[in-house]
């Protein structure tokens, strides 16, 4: 039957002869199917009667699948089962509904047993024999009656005695015959049968062939390049069969293989002659008894380099010579050019000679320039090396065809100039004009290179334009410059506003400056315009060019304001108007300044101020002038350089303890009125003013900070001249982590984080000559406080706690303004605030529960806040009911702990090839020990053959579709802290084979 798996009895011939000698009576209704797996209680090892089955462990409650029922008709398939032949069971199964194997071995297990008596035998060879690969074996059978003739075959051949055949032996004893089979061999695994007169009994003979276990291992195996490698293993029994594995997969021995098998007596050889990279690997040998494996590194010989390549820079046409030196000398090798291989021609020529190497080239072009390599055959080192090509660079002005390199264009026009240009490696190009660089991303200004010529464009032409500009090449071969000369012609720039000087009744006399630029072109005259300053209209004054750069306007009506303007005059046009001049009025100028006085004087300054005039007239005021006179001297000197219209000036730059006069002029567009001056010189010296120190009211008190926070004190003083301040701390200089900043009128002391050291009295000292005044600062930099001192429980009453403890040694440089009290039950250890801001050094702590433990803790606390820990008591407060005394039990702890022990071992047990099988133990351990499965005492580590499971304690093992050479013993091996243990199992792979 093919559904039936992992069967103890030898083949499932066997099982199919046991099912035979039930008796079948009918089919039981409503069948259930079962998976018959394992169904075998007892093994044909060590059993009496291996033919007899017991599933009576197995018969469980299964879920009833509802089949759609095809009606069949009314047969005795118990009758068709016995006549059939076995390998025909399952068939006639299905094909009469039979899908319950469950319910049909609980029915054959209460049918009784019928058994037909043979005539010829009185006890049958058992079903089937068991026989180590060189042992012997008896087949045993009792007659009914001796006088019968008996015969024995082997698959069907008779096997006759012969006086020296020592292979078989047949022996009687009383109605007992016996063969016996010495030395049994796989070639003795078949059916035997034994017939007396016409009846016939067969069994079957299953020859168990020992493992072969490695007696020498594999050792590691470190060479070269196209050396001899030789791997040698020493098994335990002679011409067995082994397997050579090289990562994994199994080493080709054919005719055209690398590799050699060779194998004498016990030894066993993997040989390769000539040894490659490709031959590193991890090479093993498989036998039915364990695995050796081993580790061969095949390097390559070292490769030195004698001489690398070196890189070179060559003139275009020159020579190019590239070459090296390596050892070994007769290793070859290839030639790259940016990665691409270099083939000898007519041009280029490749040498290899012993250690040298040279690539030579004898006329090089713009094309040999790049990255060469030089690869080792076999090797990944590479010798590398950079080759440029250069040609120095040149700028071929004589295509522009211009008179002295210099264009001329009109403004506004487009201009392009293109210059060719040569050079290898392509040369960077550069175009300045001054010190600027022209981009080739500008917008209207724009250079741009290309392979053989450089261009420069500007779209709109401007005078700006207008200028020498320099190209500049360079590349590696060298530097090459040319000038062009960039001329824009245009109409000239306006005029700069027209300056009216002098202002008559109906006159006015106006100067100008000439333009800034005259376009390129000569300036031919000017036109003058003019209009009344309430109209937008402007009147031409001059028909004629003015060549002069002076005018005298007529013909003005007094008391109106006026402008004028100014038109530049060249070969190219009119320029823009000039900006209107300032409005003036044909009036007389004003009166002079009144009531002058001196406001300040110092060392090299005179502050001066006074009203304005009386009479100011229509053309209005423009500013005041002011000039002094040094005594005895008759110049005039300006004192500011543009007019102030305000009435006070200070005069700056003085020479000390000089003599001065000062005059101030009041100026409109009629000119200036006549001067006021001082009635009396003025000595240019400081009057000393002594130092006064004005402390601000938050100062005047102590000045309190935390610890870390900015300290920022302005102190303003006054004093003439500038005052010398000083400052100390207790008569000591101050440290180098506070900055003072001094100005004029005022010191800054600013310290970053304030420190507890920086607390102190400070003292401002402000000097002017022998004057001196002083300032007292107190800084208090203020901290958190230390935990309270000694904090202990003083007693305990009732449901009252009394603390008493001690100031804390840190105050935090600031008063200890209170304290906080919290409690914590011991189960919960949670603390809770009893009492905060508390002032006293002891306290009674009431309402507590009778029945508890407290811990108490105290927090000090100052301006600043509590303290960052507390001090808590040593000892607990217990509050217990009065007149009860609770003794609280004492609990030993036990140790639960234990190194590993297996409360069930491994069992040695044999498995079916191709279908799964599984190892389980149990083991006891705390903590939970490591497990750990070896084969053959080698840890099982990353294998997919291979699924371990270990869960409450249960370790399990699953062998996916074993194979012969899974056979062997297995370990398990369980670690902890405190130990380990390991147990083991034998475990054999037999192949069943089908008739």
């Amino acid at each position: 039957m093919q559904g039936i798996t992992d069967v103890r009895s030898p083949t499932k011939t066997n099982l199919i002869a046991a099912l035979l000698t039930w008796s079948f009576s009918e089919i039981p209704e409503g069948s259930q199917s079962i998976d018959i797996r394992s169904a075998f209680k007892r093994s044909s090892e060590g059993q009496d009667d291996a033919g007899e089955l017991d599933f009576s462990g197995l018969l469980k409650h299964s879920d009833v699948r509802e089949h759609k029922q095809e009606e069949t008709p009314d047969v005795d398939v118990w009758e068709i089962l016995k006549n059939a032949r076995p390998d025909e069971y399952e068939k006639i199964a299905f094909t009469y509904g039979i899908t319950d194997l469950r319910g049909l071995l609980k029915r054959l297990k209460k049918t009784k047993k019928e058994e037909k008596k043979s005539e010829a035998f009185a006890k049958r060879l058992d079903p089937a024999y068991q026989a180590d690969k060189g042992g012997k074996i008896r087949l045993i059978v009792d007659l009914a009656d001796p006088t019968v003739e008996l015969k024995w075959y082997k698959n069907g051949q008779e096997i006759r005695p012969t006086p020296n055949n020592r292979k078989y032996i047949f022996e009687h004893k009383g109605t007992q015959r016996i063969m016996v089979i010495n030395n049994c061999q796989m070639s003795d695994d078949a059916a035997y049968s034994v017939t007396a007169g016409d009846e016939k009994c067969t069994t079957e003979l299953f020859v168990k062939e020992l493992p072969v276990n490695i007696v020498k291992e594999l050792e590691p195996v470190k060479t070269t390049v196209n050396e001899r490698i030789e791997l040698e293993c020493e098994v335990s029994e002679e011409g067995a069969k082994v397997k050579w594995m090289k990562n994994g997969v199994e080493v080709p021995t054919g005719v055209r293989s690398r590799y050699r098998v060779k194998s004498e007596g016990t030894k066993h050889w993997l040989i390769i002659d000539d040894a490659s990279k490709d031959d590193t690997g991890t090479y093993s040998l498989m036998a039915t008894g364990g695995t050796s494996q081993a580790h061969v590194q095949v390097d390559l010989k070292p490769l030195k380099i004698l001489m690398d390549l070196q890189s070179m820079t060559v003139l275009l046409g020159q020579p190019l010579k590239l070459n090296c030196e390596i050892y070994p000398g007769n290793v070859p090798g290839r030639w790259y050019k940016n990665g691409q291989l270099i083939q000898p021609n007519d041009r280029i020529n490749i040498l290899h000679k012993t250690k040298n190497h040279n690539l030579d080239i004898e006329s090089s072009t713009i094309h040999d320039a790049g990255d060469y390599t030089f690869v080792p055959e076999g090797y990944t080192q590479t010798l590398s090396a950079k080759v440029h090509i250069i040609d120095p660079p040149r700028v071929h002005l004589e295509a522009l065809n211009v008179q002295d390199n210099t264009v001329t264009i009109v403004a506004g026009n487009k201009l392009r100039l293109e210059i060719p240009i040569s050079g290898e490696p392509a040369p960077r190009v550069v175009w300045m004009k001054g010190e600027r660089v022209i981009l080739d991303t500008g917008n209207r200004v724009r250079a741009e290179t290309f392979s053989d010529h450089t261009c420069l464009t500007i779209d709109v032409t401007e005078r700006e334009d207008s200028g020498n500009y320099k190209i500049v090449l360079q590349n590696e071969a060298g530097e090459d410059t040319a000038c062009v000369k960039v001329k824009v012609v245009d109409i000239p720039d306006p005029p700069e506003s027209p300056l009216v000087t002098d202002v008559g009744g109906d006159w006015c006399t106006m100067t100008w400056e000439p333009p800034r630029y005259d376009g390129g072109s000569p300036i031919l005259g000017y036109f003058i315009e003019r209009k009344k300053k309430q109209s937008s209209r402007w009147m031409r004054l001059n028909f004629d060019l003015c060549k002069e750069t002076t005018f005298e306007p007529k013909k003005m009506i007094e008391g109106v304001p006026y402008e004028v303007r100014i038109f530049a005059v060249n070969a190219i046009g009119v320029s823009k108007p000039s900006e209107p001049s300032k409005p003036f009025i044909p009036l007389a100028v004003t009166s002079e300044p009144t009531m002058l006085v001196v406001d300040d004087v110092t060392d090299n300054t005179v502050t001066l101020k006074w009203r304005p005039p009386d009479t100011i007239g229509a053309a209005g005021l423009d500013g005041y002038l002011i000039e002094y006179c040094i005594e005895g001297t008759d110049e005039w000197i300006p004192a500011n350089k543009e007019l102030t219209e305000k009435t006070r000036y200070t005069i700056t730059g003085l020479p000390v303890e000089a003599k001065i006069l000062v005059r101030v002029k009041a100026i409109n567009a009629a000119g200036s009125s006549a001067p006021r001056t001082t009635q009396h010189s003025i000595l240019v010296k400081e009057v000393i003013e002594p130092p006064k120190i004005r402390i601000p009211r938050h100062l005047k008190q102590t000045y309190i900070r935390k610890v870390g926070e900015v300290v920022n004190l302005v102190v303003p003083f006054v004093g003439k001249p500038r005052p010398k301040v000083t400052w100390s701390k207790e008569g000591q200089p101050i440290e180098q982590t506070i900055s003072i900043r001094n100005s004029e009128c005022d010191s800054i002391m600013f310290i970053r984080k304030a420190e507890r050291k920086h607390s102190g009295k400070y003292e401002l000292s402000v000097q002017v000559e022998n004057h001196i005044d002083t300032a007292m600062l107190d800084i208090q930099i203020v901290d958190l406080p230390g935990p309270p001192q000694a904090v202990k429980i003083e007693e305990v009453w009732g449901n009252n706690v009394a603390l008493d403890w001690s100031p804390p040694k840190d105050s935090g440089n600031a008063p200890i303004t209170g304290y906080t009290i919290q409690k914590a039950d011991k189960k919960t250890m949670e603390w809770y605030t009893c009492v905060e801001h508390y002032h006293r050094t002891c306290i009674t702590i009431s309402d507590l529960v009778v029945g508890n433990e407290y811990f108490f803790r105290i927090y000090s606390e100052n301006m600043v806040g509590l303290s960052e820990s507390a001090t808590a008591t040593k000892n607990s407060a217990l509050i217990v009911k009065e007149g009860l005394q609770l003794k609280n039990p004492q609990y030993n702890d036990r140790d639960f702990t234990e190194p590993p022990n297996f409360t069930q071992p491994l069992i040695n047990t044999f498995a079916i090839a191709g279908y799964n099988a599984t190892l389980n133990c149990s083991v006891r351990a705390n903590p939970r020990p490591k497990v750990i499965w070896m084969k053959n005492k080698i840890p099982i580590i990353d294998d997919p053959r291979y699924r371990m499971f270990s869960n409450q304690g249960v370790c399990t093992l699953e062998i996916r579709k074993p194979s012969p050479f899974d056979g062997g013993v297995y370990t398990c091996k369980a670690v902890n802290d405190l130990g380990e243990a390991l147990v083991d199992c034998k475990l054999e792979v037999k192949v069943i084979t089908q008739e």
